[in-house]
């Protein structure tokens, strides 16, 4: 069975914005208040970051927990690692995660300045200056016959979308307006050329689209 890229509880706004305007290291998500975005997964049991017991269960709980189903490698953009852009001042900060990431498995972080790759727990950070496509094979060589998780932002998700390489995407969208920051799309409907689509919505209030390659 071949490897799939997927993309796996990617929170957007109704206006379609990932993230806010002005990201920095207090503000992961810039002028935005993620809690909106992504309350209907952390209140799930399945939550990766969940520490306690309890936690819903049903749609919201299914999908969070195909998050880690799976998958044997992530990609993720300079922006998702962290705020810092250009030349690396230093080594030290290691990412938004603390001593535990959550990945539990090899990422690759997409960069047009490479550092040293470095381990966390289960997790080891490789920085590439690559294509969308040479990224892809990097990781599908790590991910040890699994797939594939394309974990964001905004612009890296767009990046391997207009490259045809995703295969299937869940997109959850929440009843909030952003107006402003990392875009999407204008409509999802604009993808609909190249995959096929299920609306689901959730009681929780969210609207999951499971895209699928046509």
């Amino acid at each position: 069975m071949s490897q799939l890229l997927r993309v796996h509880c990617f929170n957007v706004s109704q206006d379609g914005f990932g993230a806010g305007e002005g990201q920095s290291l207090e503000r992961p998500f810039g002028h935005a208040d993620p809690a909106p975005l992504w309350s209907w997964a952390g209140a799930t049991a399945s939550w990766v970051n969940r520490t306690d017991p309890g936690g819903t269960r049903g749609l919201d709980d299914y999908l969070t927990r195909e998050h880690t189903h799976g998958i044997g490698a992530e990609i993720m953009g300079r922006n998702k690692f962290g705020p810092q852009r250009g030349p690396w001042e230093n080594h030290e900060w290691q990412g938004w995660w603390g001593d535990t990431p959550p990945f539990r498995t090899p990422v690759f972080v997409l960069t047009h300045h490479v550092r040293p790759s470095f381990t966390l727990a289960d997790t080891t950070f490789h920085f590439l200056d690559a294509t969308p496509a040479e990224a892809l094979a990097r990781a599908k060589e790590a991910a040890g016959g699994l797939d594939v998780r394309l974990g964001g932002g905004v612009a890296t998700i767009r990046q391997f979308v207009e490259a045809d390489l995703v295969d299937t995407m869940h997109i959850a969208v929440a009843p909030v307006e952003l107006g402003r920051g990392e875009r999407l799309w204008e409509s999802h409907t604009d993808l609909l050329d190249r995959f096929h689509l299920d609306t689901v919505p959730s009681p929780s209030g969210i609207t999951h689209l499971l895209f699928w390659r046509r």
